[in-house]
């Protein structure tokens, strides 16, 4: 079957990350994810997101094969040995295909093969970190960093406390870096929110759609985490102000400078100090709040976002150029 000519792009991929699927949704292109039933329970689908359903489309995993799209974009090592074998079609499989690497290796950060071993097939990590700890092998690589939308508000900083937003941080141990949240509330006023955080003193989630107002009142975001992918929720507190309080491990040290954009370090107690002096000096936390916004500005806006991705797209698709929704943009694969 000859490759569709009409743009936006058609895109097949699979709920995995809320969240960037969110920023994903806003490049302008059509998102269909799989979706099953196992004995009354739907696993996979789009939830309560609320994105354009012209837009996003959830597809019973028995109907993928017979979608006519143009590539598929795969974001777990489960997609891609398991989900996609079992429900796509041998021309999907041979198709257009881009993997997206949200983390870091586990198991072992320098010598960890990654899972997909293709020259066919473009390996997209979202930090360059996460493309340097990985052993890419024969599989070509790109980095396109996250991408958030400014939610139009601006921090405050009103409550002189502290905010951890870490899902599951008390199952998770040191490499989000536990034991270093737990040093850290001996010594600062702090709170926890994220799912299933309650059960470890936390305040327990708040939607994403509620996070960027309730982030808002507090003095300072703190990063206890050792070892970890970027994760978008910092891009998201930058972006509207909020000071950072971070350990200076994996892709952090080149998006803040310590003193002048946020405070970061990889002693805790240089962290735990400098974000005693962001509660007693709101200021100061202004100061490198906006710093920082700006930096999210420049190097996480959804419009960089969506022009990178849609580039990558056009070109693995093999394209010349998209033609995005938005008045018709055109954008080159080569700008």
């Amino acid at each position: 079957m000859p490759p569709r000519t009409v743009s936006p792009f058609r895109i097949l991929t699979w709920h995995v990350h809320g969240s960037y699927l969110d920023s994903l949704v806003r490049t302008g292109h059509e998102f269909y994810v799989p979706v099953r039933d196992d004995g009354g329970e739907r696993h996979g689908g789009i939830g309560h997101w609320g994105w354009p359903t012209d837009r996003v489309h959830e597809v019973p995993e028995d109907e993928v094969r017979d979608l006519d799209v143009d590539l598929v974009l795969f974001q777990h090592a489960r997609n891609w040995r398991e989900d996609g074998p079992r429900v796509l079609s041998d021309r999907q499989l041979r198709g257009p295909r881009i993997y997206i690497e949200h983390d870091p290796p586990w198991a072992d950060p320098t010598e960890a093969r990654h899972p997909v071993d293709d020259p066919d097939v473009l390996l997209v990590h979202v930090t360059a970190f996460n493309a340097l700890m990985w052993d890419n092998g024969r599989t070509p690589t790109r980095v396109i960093e996250h991408g958030v939308a400014d939610p139009g508000l601006r921090w405050n900083g009103r409550l002189g406390r502290g905010l951890v937003v870490i899902n599951d941080l008390g199952t998770r141990g040191r490499r989000l870096g536990r034991d270093i949240f737990d040093r850290a509330r001996e010594h600062l006023p702090i709170d926890l929110v994220g799912m299933r955080t309650a059960e470890y003193g936390g305040l327990g989630e708040v939607l994403r759609k509620d996070l960027p107002a309730f982030s808002a009142r507090y003095r300072f975001f703190f990063h206890p985490v050792r070892y970890t992918s970027f994760g978008m929720a910092i891009c998201e507190a930058m972006m509207i102000g909020m000071p950072v309080v971070a350990l200076a491990t994996t892709e952090m040290p080149t998006v803040l400078e310590d003193g002048r954009s946020g405070i970061i370090h990889t002693d805790p107690d240089y962290l735990i100090d400098g974000a005693g002096q962001l509660i007693h000096d709101h200021a100061l936390a202004a100061r490198l709040g906006e710093a920082g916004r700006r930096v999210a500005l420049e190097r996480f806006s959804i419009d960089r976002f969506a022009a990178d991705w849609s580039r990558t797209f056009a070109e693995v698709i093999g394209r010349s150029s998209v033609t995005l929704p938005d008045g018709g943009r055109r954008i080159p694969v080569t700008a």
